[in-house]
């Protein structure tokens, strides 16, 4: 063969072979990147929506409760996308005539609902229910972000799979009281702001979380408040104080019964 490829057609076969070796490797890791980017997760994207509606303006500012407007996020599997009834409840009364707020009366007027633009929208394969991740102590901020704090609504979080992997491996790191599931500026406790959990008896037909009563306040000092003489009974159940979030997360772990990693295996939990 000699006589047809000379002395560097070796070389220039180790190359090429080499070259699409990193060809496919580059191509692999950009086609990653490109799954995981903004562009595809729409992490960060703020839509066109038909009324540019400020959560920062009605939650933060005019403390409106995220239970107003998604009235379904602990009874359903969908948080629910509040009628234009809920908005001109209040608009009926306030801004009627702004020119903003004519999709609203329009849609008032018609019958016709508003098309807004679904932010968290997961695909049609994804089972994912509200109502048991709030029953078993995850906030909105968990997953929404600090939704009071953004005048027009985005994506905080990729809401790929390997994020939710990411907290069923460990939930204890984003467990709270049920009592704080709303609470936007809710804070992991620590050594200077602990919380102290107490658990009673769970009661049939209420989420198992509903038996653990959590408070910020050191629970004598509760009861004292209330008008309870220095000297007066103690409270019948036994406060466990936390400062730290993995502790206080492992203790919910074990008394919200949230299931282990292994008894998620199956692929139907989450995909039907």
């Amino acid at each position: 063969m000699a006589q047809i490829f000379d002395r560097g057609s070796n070389a220039l076969a180790r190359a090429s072979l080499v070259l699409t070796g990193l060809i496919v490797i580059a191509l692999g890791v950009t086609l990653n990147e490109l799954q995981r980017s903004p562009w595809v997760t729409r992490q960060g994207q703020r839509p066109d929506q038909p009324v540019p509606f400020s959560h920062k303006h009605h939650v933060q500012g005019l403390g409106v409760q995220c239970q107003y407007c998604h009235v379904t996020a602990e009874t359903s599997s969908y948080a629910g996308i509040p009628p234009t009834k809920t908005c001109i409840n209040c608009h009926a009364q306030i801004w009627t005539n702004a020119q903003l707020l004519e999709p609203v009366r329009q849609s008032w007027a018609t019958g016709q609902s508003l098309p807004w633009i679904k932010v968290h929208d997961l695909p049609d394969y994804v089972y994912f229910s509200h109502e048991i991740h709030v029953n078993k102590g995850i906030g909105c901020a968990s997953c929404h972000g600090r939704v009071d704090q953004m005048p027009l609504m985005y994506a905080q979080n990729t809401l790929q799979m390997e994020w939710c992997l990411d907290c069923h491996r460990n939930p204890a790191k984003n467990l709270r009281p049920t009592s704080e599931i709303y609470n936007m500026a809710w804070e992991a406790p620590a050594s200077d702001r602990p919380v102290w959990c107490a658990v009673g008896d769970e009661k049939s037909g209420l989420p198992t979380a509903q038996s653990v009563n959590c408070v910020t306040k050191e629970p004598g000092v509760e009861v004292a408040s209330l008008g309870m003489p220095a000297g007066g009974a103690v409270p019948e159940a036994k406060y466990e104080k936390f400062t730290s979030q993995d502790e206080l997360g492992h203790f919910l772990v074990d008394h919200y019964k949230i299931r282990t990693p292994n008894e998620l295996a199956s692929c139907e939990v989450c995909h039907r």
